[in-house]
């Protein structure tokens, strides 16, 4: 059965990547939630999705105490997903304020997950390989995913997936097709497709088998995965 992973929680009513649109989530019966992961200034793991914090500046240049009262910590987020998968995406792509090279934020993301007791219960996930690959040196037993921006030639990098040692592959709504998840699955590589809001899209990609759609159109896309009217 297709899994349906509410992205940046429930944002329907709520603001998303909050503990409050996590906690959602889960009372409506998401299989997961996606969230993001930004290191602050001073070593923390905020949960939020964009560079820079509107009116206050660059994450990267702001301590826990700084950050606004809805924008959560990694271990308060994970504390109120229970029973569900949580993927986290870590962000640190080169084009942002404050980017690191050294990958500081993969071995903390990979620190902070083992802390919490939720190490065989994640997906971690970013568009940066080698963000990918620092949270396999701190971590080899982190379950991993890679996502693919629009365009990706898939054979390649469902080859290079495989090679890495890579657990799934999170490709672009518009690039799914019935042979991409049978050439990803022939390799054992999950599809988790984002961000899949369209009811036609979601109907789809159910029928395909993808192992995961990422939705912000959670109660429609979970009566739709579980075969109920909408």
């Amino acid at each position: 059965m297709t899994a349906v992973f509410a992205h940046r929680g429930c944002s329907e009513g709520f603001t998303e990547n909050t503990v409050e649109a996590f906690a959602e989530a889960r009372r409506l019966g998401a299989d997961g939630v996606e969230l993001d992961v930004r290191l602050t200034a001073d070593g923390a793991l905020a949960v939020h999705h964009d560079a820079v914090v509107p009116g206050l500046g660059p994450m990267a240049e702001l301590r826990v105490g700084d950050l606004p009262s809805h924008i959560p910590l990694l271990a308060d987020a994970l504390g109120v997903c229970e029973g569900m998968v949580v993927n986290v995406e870590i962000k640190n792509a080169p084009a942002d304020p404050g980017h690191d090279p050294g990958e500081a934020v993969a071995a903390l993301t990979a620190a902070c997950i083992d802390e919490a007791g939720w190490t065989d219960r994640v997906l971690v996930s970013s568009f940066q390989v080698n963000t990918l690959l620092a949270v396999q040196v701190a971590d080899s037993r982190l379950a991993l995913g890679v996502l693919w921006p629009f365009l990706t030639e898939p054979e390649e990098a469902l080859r290079y997936a495989f090679d890495a040692g890579f657990r799934a592959v999170h490709p672009f709504v518009t690039e799914i097709s019935a042979e991409l998840v049978d050439r990803a699955h022939a390799r054992g590589l999950a599809v988790n497709v984002w961000t899949v809001n369209g009811s036609a899209d979601l109907a789809a990609f159910v029928a395909l088998g993808v192992d995961a759609v990422i939705t912000d159109r959670l109660p429609e896309a979970l009566a739709i995965a579980r075969g109920r009217d909408g």
